[in-house]
């Protein structure tokens, strides 16, 4: 992310290695399966009330964001991965509180000789 881009907080709460099911691809082999997509997510929020509160309430409950996320995405169909991660940034700025989410897609072993290919998208509010 560039610096011109930054959100106000430097805060962020992270999500690594989520793994979402959906049909996703162009050609029509990958569109007969579902197949799993790996997702990295931050959230840039600010954190300073839930630091000193100790409240879940004053701070982005990542499970149940979790769920939401699954929910709107398993079961799907997507022909890129840039759609896919649109939707995954849409349902988290769904949460007010959220200034930006970074949220990078990949899709192991879809090409030969490399381990994963993806995109990374950064969405402000």
């Amino acid at each position: 992310m560039t610096d011109d881009a930054m959100p106000a907080t430097s805060d962020r709460i992270f999500i690594r290695d989520l793994v979402v099911r959906c049909i996703i691809g162009v050609e029509e082999v990958e569109r007969r399966e579902m197949q799993d997509v790996v997702v990295q997510i931050d959230l840039w929020v600010d954190l300073r009330k839930a630091g000193r509160t100790d409240a879940l309430a004053d701070s982005v409950d990542y499970s149940v964001l979790k769920r939401q996320i699954l929910q709107a995405t398993e079961r799907t169909q997507y022909r890129l991965i840039e759609a896919l991660a649109q939707r995954i940034a849409d349902e988290c700025l769904k949460d007010q509180r959220i200034e930006c989410v970074k949220v990078a897609v990949e899709k192991p072993g879809v090409l030969r000789f490399a381990r994963t290919v993806g995109v990374e998208i950064v969405r402000h509010r």
